[in-house]
């Protein structure tokens, strides 16, 4: 993986696309660039209809994380690409929003990313006006802004817990879908019951069976932030929708607004996770330090043997993601319009002030995190696909440019990568070979950050717990730190030995500027959190079953 998102890893195979000729796609017959033309003209001459193209139906083995007949999932070096983006965006149609989705994605695309999702605040206010408002506005920048591209999402609020991501791909069922779902089941539209965040997942999945879209994802968004996101739901929501609800922030956004302000921060926390006491609706098993960010991640992702790896000991495919939440810029000189947002659904135009806001706590999407997917192509859909199969990694503050994860054994020699599963018999042994790439430039602050360690974590697949609030997975560690060298090519290796019980492993990294004596991540200090000073990577697992 390498951060020029549009690089290849081999020769591509099938390719999955948009149901719907989408503006601003390749299927769109105005769209007149070179590539484009040719694929048309070779559907043409296959009597194939560009409607037609890769109209699949339920989540494959590769969305599920579960591999048939020792057959590899996500095989290394499959031909894919790699784009960066962003599924957490607000606009002026969050009643705490401001800017346009033109500015947002002109954005994304001034600092790198390839992709975007917006998700404004479901809500009634939403649900009523601004929906017929979002839609055509992201049709105008899709046109205009072909190098990103824009799903229509929505910020669930999802009923009895905190909120989500829900998007589609673009089709002529996708608005529908997405009013129907949030007058139906958002928890501030409808009733706010943990069994009701069941029945929307299951709806979401009817939707793609029936063929109404190819495919719709949900990722739980900033899920310690009031620790209102219970482990069994976690798990409830996986076991309802597999191929649904497949993951969760594994850092939040507003990352700004830990900065001191000493520093013209906002002074608040990393993430805004500066919760005074939990509330009554919070799971009363979580410890105290679950509601503070770690290194810039949540607490379920940054604790090794946490809330995360409790699902993957499990086997349950769960996979990360980083984001912006981008509602209000720091330093940005645009403040909210004065639009009544309740009557109208928008907060109207942003208004330039001509100065400086340093009580925000946000960056641009793409300013200092992003997720970085394998895709088969820069579609809609082979996008969500990759998401879906957990191909994917999070970065921060550019600490690396490229990844390379092999895990391969003697029963599947090409090996798999991020999200994958392998094999191995009984006793025998399991190879994992990990290749990274320098930033070769600064970050967006300037600074060029260094890669200072990379932990190999791994642990036992033990199957599912008989507690449905576990949130602990007690046999999972650091297998192994990796220094990282101060020049030359970073390669490291590990070999598991004589491998007699089912396991996962997962790789992070860090600058090692803020980490604890064991070598993990810090807890955030309130107030005093300069996130460019405190970098970590975290990729998605890859699952090793004995045969």
């Amino acid at each position: 993986m390498s951060h020029s998102h549009d690089h290849s890893h081999g020769d591509h195979t099938h390719h999955h696309h948009e149901v719907e000729p989408v503006e601003g796609s390749w299927l769109d017959p105005e769209d007149d660039r070179p590539s484009s033309v040719e694929r048309r003209k070779f559907l043409a001459g296959l009597g194939i209809a560009a409607g037609a193209v890769g109209a699949v139906g339920v989540a494959s083995a590769a969305g599920t994380g579960t591999a048939h007949a020792h057959e590899p999932v996500n095989p290394w070096g499959g031909g894919d690409r790699w784009y960066a983006g962003d599924h957490h965006i607000h606009t002026q149609y969050s009643d705490d929003g401001q800017y346009t989705i033109a500015q947002q994605v002109k954005k994304a695309h001034e600092f790198g990313l390839d992709w975007v999702v917006i998700t404004d605040h479901g809500g009634p206010a939403h649900q009523k006006f601004s929906i017929d408002q979002v839609t055509p506005d992201i049709e105008k920048v899709r046109r205009a802004q072909r190098d990103v591209l824009v799903y229509q999402g929505l910020e669930w609020n999802i009923p009895g817990a905190e909120h989500a991501t829900v998007f589609l791909p673009p089709g002529k069922n996708t608005v529908d879908i997405l009013k129907a779902f949030e007058l139906s089941y958002d928890g501030r539209v409808a009733n706010n019951t943990e069994p009701l965040a069941l029945a929307a997942l299951r709806y979401l999945e009817a939707q793609v069976l029936s063929g109404r879209t190819e495919i719709a994802l949900m990722f739980a968004n900033h899920p310690s932030r009031r620790g209102v996101d219970s482990p069994h739901e976690l798990r409830g929501w996986r076991d309802a929708a597999p191929g649904v609800a497949v993951g969760m922030e594994g850092a939040p956004g507003h990352q700004a607004a830990g900065i001191p302000k000493s520093a013209g921060g906002p002074g608040r926390a990393r993430g805004y996770y500066d919760t005074a006491a939990p509330s009554a609706e919070a799971f009363p098993g979580y410890p105290p330090e679950s509601y503070r960010t770690h290194g810039g991640f949540d607490w379920m992702t940054a604790k090794v043997g946490g809330m995360w790896d409790a699902l993957l000991a499990e086997g349950r495919p769960w996979w990360i993601t980083a984001n912006s939440d981008v509602h209000q810029v720091f330093n940005d000189t645009f403040t909210q319009g004065k639009q009544d947002y309740n009557t109208t659904g928008s907060k109207g135009a942003p208004i330039d002030s001509g100065v400086k806001q340093t009580n925000y706590g946000d960056f641009f999407p793409g300013q200092y995190g992003a997720n970085i997917v394998g895709a088969r192509s820069k579609s809609y859909v082979d996008i969500m696909r990759a998401m879906q199969a957990g191909k994917l990694l999070t970065v921060h503050g550019r600490l690396i440019d490229g990844l390379e994860l092999r895990v391969r054994s003697r029963d599947d020699l090409r090996g798999v990568t991020l999200g994958g599963r392998t094999f191995v018999r009984r006793g025998g042994d399991v190879e994992v070979t990990i290749e990274i790439d320098r930033a070769s430039g600064p970050n967006f602050a300037g600074l060029k950050p260094v890669l200072a360690k990379v932990d190999l974590i791994s642990g036992p697949v033990t199957g599912p717990s008989t507690d449905r609030d576990a949130f602990l997975a007690p046999e999972t560690v650091v297998t192994k730190t990796f220094e990282v060298p101060r020049s030359g090519k970073i390669r490291f290796s590990h070999t598991f030995k004589n491998v007699d019980r089912s396991f996962y492993l997962r790789l992070r990294g860090s600058d090692g500027k803020r980490l604890t004596s064991s070598g993990d991540p810090m807890i955030d200090e309130l107030a005093n959190s300069d996130p460019w000073q405190d970098l970590w990577f975290y990729a998605n697992p890859v699952f090793v079953d004995v045969i």
